[in-house]
């Protein structure tokens, strides 16, 4: 369950979504063609431990084949549209005008950041979020072939793990994170994760990572 508030009038700024962030809610809207946003405060928050990250057996064969050629943050605006898109059960986007924007803002700022799947020179998936301290915010992910939001899911473990985060927000539980080992943990215990994980010196752009001997490294030391 979450708790939210409706603002139909008021207009977000990126340093007041930042402070959101950082107070452990975060916006959303009703649709695409609604302007108005609502502030979310989930009771039980989702998270991605990252000393408990599982990957399938199967997916670490799919990785070592390299379907996708993996980028960072080349085409965060394209990410976010494909997040947009409606796919099966998932008719309506949250991802209004408004929210684009402040994320396009965040991005240029240097606090939002995306992992993409190409595949001959297409763009088939990727996900993208919000980066605080040793936090990061995983706000959406699309798919338009098998496994183009899962290998990008697994780089961006990698490149947290290295680059000193401890903190992965996934917001709620899906069936596809669980896979990954999310759960959900009450608010109080989340704050606290966060106030901690504010606190730390994290960098998205450590050395070694984004690399496919870099994520088998990092798996093959995953129990």
């Amino acid at each position: 369950m979450a708790s939210g508030r409706r603002d139909d009038d008021f207009r977000l700024t990126p340093e007041i979504l930042l402070r959101a962030y950082a107070a452990g809610i975060f916006p959303m809207a009703e649709d695409a063609d609604d302007d108005s946003i609502y502030w979310v405060d989930p009771t039980m928050r989702g998270i991605l431990p990252l000393d408990g990250f599982h990957v399938p057996r199967s997916l670490i064969k799919t990785i070592k084949r390299q379907p996708f050629d993996v980028r960072v943050d080349t085409a965060f605006a394209a990410v976010l549209d494909g997040c947009a898109e409606p796919a099966p059960g998932r008719e309506h986007t949250w991802i209004n005008a408004q929210i684009r924007d402040l994320y396009l803002s965040l991005h240029a700022m240097g606090y939002a950041h995306c992992i993409e799947a190409w595949m001959d020179g297409q763009l088939v998936g990727g996900l993208y979020g919000v980066s605080l301290g040793g936090a990061f915010f995983g706000e959406s992910m699309f798919s338009r072939c098998t496994d183009a939001s899962k290998i990008p899911l697994v780089y961006l473990w990698d490149r947290l793990k290295r680059g000193g985060y401890t903190l992965l927000d996934t917001q709620f539980i899906t069936a596809h994170l669980s896979r990954f080992g999310a759960t959900e943990i009450p608010r109080a215990d989340y704050r606290l994760m966060l106030d901690e994980a504010l606190e730390r010196n994290a960098t998205f752009y450590p050395a070694g990572a984004g690399t496919l001997d870099s994520v088998l490294q990092s798996l093959s030391q995953t129990s």
